[in-house]
Parts: structure tokens; C-alpha cells; sequence
């Protein structure tokens, strides 16, 4: 559970208020990070929040309201953290997609400057276990519609196990390339790779 501002602290209990007004039903807010004050000179400080659904960065307006950016954690590719002497900045790395994303799809860079150290550790801790999630998630899919593009080959849990060739799913030259297509991604170690090798060129 994340901290309440000090009371004095009027500018990060309003931010707080806000971040907590866009959330939406049964979403909760696990950890929210404000950036510090001489980050901000020329404009208002920009308030971050992790939840249990996204991670929300709000800008508060000069004359009331503010602007919103959130990024679903489906779309997370990765992200940094930088812990300097002053403060600590976040950098995250997200699809651009409006469906589960693939590993190879367009992104966008978002980069928030002078956290509160604890506060943006806090925050990165939640957005990397939420990448790892998601990146298992993509691995998987992706896995999935390059087997079906290979000629049918399956990648078990515990081991690899090929089908027996059909003419229709492609000749094995195909297949082949298909399987070194996905361990240059990176979907595959170099021992599954010689798995699946040796499974397509038995089938020929």
C-alpha cells in the first residue's frame, strides 16, 4: 500500500486526489511517485501512479484540471530507473498497439525526471514485475503464430514435439527458416532450436 502525503504537503495531496479520481472500478492504486519541486520550475509537477490494471502519469494544468497519460500493462515492453544525487528518473518503453502486443510492434518512449527516490523505486518495482508477466505472455502468442506459420511444429512445456509433415503446411526449407526466424527474436533457446531442426529434417 503506498503512502499519504504529509497534510502540509498540499500540492502532492491534491495530485493524490487525482490520480485516485481516474481510477475505475476495482482498480487500485499500489504505489505513486510526484516529481520534486526544482524539477518542475516552469510548469506543475507531474504525478505518477502504478495500479493494479496500468501506470498513469498526470500533469496538472496551469489554470486547473490536468492531462492524462496511462499505459495498459499489456503494452509495457520495459522499463529503467535512474537513481542520481537529486532525484531518480523512470523511463518506460511502450506498444503503440491497441491489442496484446507483439514483440516486434511500433513504441513509444515516455521519460519522467525527479522522482522522489523511494517513491520511483517503488514504482519500478511494480512496472518490471509487470513487464516479466507480459513478456512471458507475448513470448508465448508470438511462439504460437510462428508454430502455426512453421508446418504445424509445437513447442511443449517440459520439451518440443513436431507433427508429422503435411505438404499443405508448407515444405520443410520453409519450416526451417521459420524456427531460426523465432531464436533470432529470441522466443527460443539454442537447444530448442536444434530440437525443432532436428524434427523438421526427420520429417523430410
Amino acid at each position: 500500500m503506498y503512502d499519504e502525503p504529509a497534510p502540509e504537503d498540499r500540492g502532492s495531496y491534491v495530485a493524490l486526489q487525482h490520480l485516485q479520481s481516474v481510477l475505475t472500478v476495482d482498480e487500485k492504486l499500489e504505489a505513486w511517485a510526484i516529481q520534486r519541486r526544482v524539477f518542475a520550475l516552469s510548469h506543475r509537477r507531474v504525478a505518477l501512479g502504478a495500479t493494479s490494471g496500468r501506470f498513469l502519469a498526470l500533469t496538472r494544468a496551469l489554470f486547473g484540471g490536468f492531462d492524462l497519460t496511462d499505459v495498459r500493462w499489456q503494452d509495457l515492453k520495459e522499463v529503467h530507473l535512474r537513481v542520481g544525487i537529486l532525484g531518480a528518473s523512470l523511463t518506460l518503453t511502450a506498444f503503440s498497439g491497441s491489442d496484446l502486443a507483439s514483440a516486434s510492434g511500433p513504441t513509444r518512449t515516455l521519460l519522467y525526471e525527479g522522482l522522489r527516490k523511494e517513491q520511483a523505486q517503488a514504482l519500478y518495482r511494480i512496472c518490471q514485475a509487470h513487464d516479466q508477466a507480459w513478456r512471458e505472455k507475448r513470448r508465448v502468442r508470438d511462439l504460437e503464430e510462428l508454430r502455426a506459420r512453421s508446418g504445424a511444429v509445437q513447442l511443449g512445456g517440459a520439451g518440443l514435439a513436431a507433427a508429422s509433415a503435411n505438404p499443405a503446411d508448407g515444405d520443410a526449407a520453409n519450416r526451417l527458416r521459420s524456427a531460426k526466424s523465432m531464436l533470432d527474436a529470441g522466443l527460443i533457446t539454442d537447444a530448442e532450436y536444434e530440437a525443432l531442426k532436428a524434427k523438421i529434417i526427420s520429417n523430410v
